[in-house]
């Protein structure tokens, strides 16, 4: 069995995937808790439900500027790069055990879709796997530039939608447009989340639809952020190869570039009072914005991982890595039961953005503690072990003595 069909031994393993993997998923809750906490819409359009003043727009200009698309751009390109890792420029054994692995993850994503969650990312993941696997032997210059073609033709679809309302009539409402909802609308979907589990599976299912459906048209930006990150694999970038001073270089260009630009477009949303016709400058910026960000972070992290004074820091992110696909799952688990009523504590509607802040900080936390206590005494989390399992057709070793 060679290198590319064999579980990763821990030794085997690069530091800067696994803490960049962590830092991915926590930084992706901060985003999500909208889709679990609120109506669906008001993610692209924030006063569509719940407050949008004081304090709770800062958390909405905050998030805007540092985390949404930024960490999914991140955990985006290292799926492209574990590709590589995975089957890299092997035949066709190696590329049976990928579409294996792909098969699984879209069928534990269709049932996290419609049985949780609708705003799942794993079967988009897997529809994309199926597609960049074929591109691996490709240089990193034809991967960055075929990447950057998807994003770009993505990008400009989803900033021509929203540039569209520009022309609307000035009589016309957000609520006119299906951007907004009406009271008895909300009324309903705020209470159906509420009263219990089943009663929530018609809209969860609805917007799930919608989420599948939409690959077709925006998948480009996740197929294109994973040939980066494939090419980004191949050049050293995401391996921590690079030197120190090029590096900094990168943050200081992703980020000195990036930040500004994203801020600008929310600042330009908050201005406008996220009026129709102006959403899609901040929607522009940070399509943008964030693959600067995104790059700009990622450097930031492979400078930490060469600084040994850092390590004690990096191991709770690492672990937390190496657990993601545990981790986001249990992320998914622990928001269905405090939104979703009969099973839960119904709290949909009732979390302001303030309060979203709070509880994603607390996850963090829990999660950064339980990862490595858990890793400590497991080769894998629970779900990387199943996935693991049913991808190989047998059962893989759990416990940490089973190493050997």
């Amino acid at each position: 069995m060679n290198q590319h069909t064999a579980p990763v031994a821990v030794k085997d393993r690069f530091e800067s995937l696994d803490v960049l993997r962590g830092l991915a998923v926590l930084g992706i809750l901060m985003v999500n808790v909208q889709a679990f906490t609120m109506a669906s819409n008001a993610y692209v359009y924030p006063p569509a439900h719940m407050d949008v003043s004081g304090a709770n727009l800062t958390v909405w200009f905050l998030t805007h500027v540092f985390f949404e698309m930024k960490f999914i751009t991140i955990f985006s390109a290292l799926f492209g790069a574990g590709v590589m890792l995975m089957v890299g420029d092997e035949p066709d054994a190696s590329r049976k055990l990928h579409f294996s692995r792909m098969t699984w993850l879209l069928v534990i994503g269709l049932i996290h879709m419609f049985g949780l969650w609708f705003g799942d990312i794993l079967v988009t993941y897997a529809l994309a796997g199926f597609i960049i696997v074929f591109f691996r032997r490709m240089s990193p210059a034809k991967l960055i530039g075929w990447g950057l073609f998807w994003i770009t033709l993505s990008g400009l679809l989803m900033v021509a939608i929203f540039a569209s309302f520009v022309l609307l009539p000035e009589n016309m409402t957000a609520v006119d447009v299906g951007m907004a909802y009406t009271d008895e609308q909300l009324a309903d979907l705020v209470n159906a989340y509420q009263s219990g589990y089943l009663q929530s599976r018609i809209p969860n299912a609805l917007n799930g639809l919608g989420n599948i459906l939409m690959f077709g048209f925006f998948g480009g930006r996740i197929v294109g952020v994973m040939l980066v990150g494939m090419a980004l694999f191949k050049l050293g970038f995401l391996l921590g190869r690079w030197s120190v001073r090029n590096y900094v270089i990168a943050a200081a260009i992703g980020l000195g570039v990036g930040l500004p630009i994203v801020a600008w477009g929310g600042q330009q949303a908050i201005a406008h009072d996220f009026a129709l016709d102006t959403l899609w400058l901040h929607t522009a910026t940070n399509y943008a914005g964030s693959l600067l960000v995104a790059f700009g972070y990622a450097a930031l992290i492979n400078l930490a991982c060469k600084a040994p004074w850092l390590k004690l820091a990096r191991l709770p992110l690492a672990a937390a890595g190496r657990m993601a696909f545990t981790n986001y799952l249990t992320q998914t688990i622990t928001m269905v039961f405090l939104t979703v009523g009969g099973v839960g504590l119904g709290l949909f509607g009732q979390l302001e953005r303030v309060d979203q802040a709070r509880l994603v900080i607390l996850i963090w936390i829990i999660q950064l503690i339980v990862s490595p206590i858990w890793l400590s005494v497991f080769r894998f989390g629970p779900f990387e072990w199943l996935w693991r399992s049913l991808s190989y057709g047998k059962l893989q070793p759990f416990m940490k003595k089973s190493e050997a």
